[in-house]
């Protein structure tokens, strides 16, 4: 029988997974023909995990994972509020960066569902992209 200690390491920690869930999305968002521009980019208003372009647009995405969606999916998760922290953080990385007229930017919600294993597949994980999730 497992103690609750070796039940936690065998799940991985919250960070764990979420990390795992960035770099997946990432690595997908590459494929898709996007660069990367910063990951997990903090200020006092929140976090966005990953500052994305292409040649249009400066792409400020959160990422939500859920291993099922019997609740609803990962992306059902960014509510008013956390979009609220998102363009506040945002509207910082544009102002540091000088940025705040010189750029179209859109915010994107990537939700991931199914296993994270350590080469995860189509198959097994099941992505939606939303473009342009919501607006500031």
């Amino acid at each position: 029988m497992l103690n609750f200690r070796t039940a936690i390491k065998k799940l991985g920690t919250t960070k764990q997974k979420g990390d795992k869930g960035e770099s997946f999305a990432e690595a997908y968002l590459l494929n898709q023909g996007l660069r990367t521009v910063a990951k997990n980019f903090r200020y006092k208003t929140g976090e966005i995990d990953l500052i994305m372009e292409d040649n249009q647009h400066l792409i400020f995405v959160e990422v939500r994972y859920r291993k099922n969606i019997h609740h609803g999916s990962g992306s059902e998760t960014v509510d008013y509020k956390k979009q609220q922290k998102l363009i506040k953080t945002a509207s910082y990385f544009l102002q540091k960066h000088g940025l705040t007229e010189s750029r179209a930017c859109r915010f994107d919600v990537v939700g991931i569902s199914g296993s994270l294993s350590a080469q995860p597949t189509v198959n097994a994980t099941n992505i939606e992209w939303l473009k342009n999730a919501f607006t500031a």
